[in-house]
């Protein structure tokens, strides 16, 4: 609990709070807000077509690109004029403080999700009173969905984590990051997605997108085997990059 505070106290005027905005507010504005002139008022469905036509662009990529800039800044704060190691002579375990950071990188991207949620509605309503559509807010849809964002993004969350601490270069992981997620559209669409975390959010989305072409029948997208395959790929994931964080350092 003492590291979390101390991150917590590192973190309170960076600059990394107004970035986790910038993502919702950049797809919302070109989703939601730009739907409203395909909508009649007899439209049915209205919020799911908005929600999914904003989160599918930010669930594959600016989603991830967000987590990739605030992973590299994060451990930045450390590495920068030798930090780490001024921070290793404390009698501080450096696991612990590693995941000390992941924990506060769930917290951005908590926020996040909720940043986004907040501001879809926003527009939506807004996108929804310009058409004459009296649909609604389905509070329990989009709160699920969202849900679902924040907990598929975890594997890929602990990827970008791990790939931070152990190419500890900010232009080295936030290209190879980059390289990884890039791809992830092609290959949720491949049986090979199951493996690959950089794709599950924009898989997520897609089987809602699926779904509601067929009816809002949610039959797309299933737990099994994608579930222990997910909780694996993070365990392995965020246990490298606790081990390695500072590892370099303390030889």
């Amino acid at each position: 609990m003492k590291l979390l505070t101390i991150e917590f106290m590192k973190i309170k005027r960076s600059q990394m709070i107004p970035l986790v905005f910038l993502a919702p507010l950049l797809v919302v504005s070109s989703g939601a807000a730009n739907l409203h002139r395909y909508f009649s008022p007899d439209y049915t469905n209205a919020w799911a077509a908005m929600f999914i036509q904003s989160a599918l662009v930010y669930a594959y990529y600016l989603l991830p690109f967000s987590m990739i800039v605030i992973c590299v800044m994060l451990a930045g704060r450390e590495m920068g004029n030798n930090g780490i190691l001024k921070m290793l002579a404390l009698p501080v375990n450096r696991c612990a403080l590693s995941a000390a950071k992941f924990c506060v990188l769930l917290f951005y991207l908590f926020m996040e999700m909720v940043i986004f949620l907040v501001v879809f509605v926003i527009s939506g309503s807004l996108a929804a009173n310009r058409t004459g559509i009296s649909e609604t807010l389905p509070v329990i849809y989009l709160a699920k969905q969202c849900a679902g964002l924040f907990l598929t993004m975890l594997p890929a969350l602990a990827a970008m984590w791990t790939v931070t601490v152990v190419f500890e270069k900010p232009l080295l992981s936030v290209g190879l990051n980059l390289l990884l997620v890039i791809p992830g559209v092609l290959v949720a669409n491949t049986p090979f997605w199951i493996v690959y975390p950089y794709c599950y959010s924009g898989y997520l989305i897609s089987c809602s997108l699926h779904d509601f072409n067929s009816g809002g029948v949610n039959t797309a997208f299933n737990l099994f085997p994608f579930l222990p395959c997910a909780i694996l790929i993070f365990v392995l994931m965020l246990t490298v990059a606790i081990t390695a964080f500072g590892k370099k350092e303390m030889k």
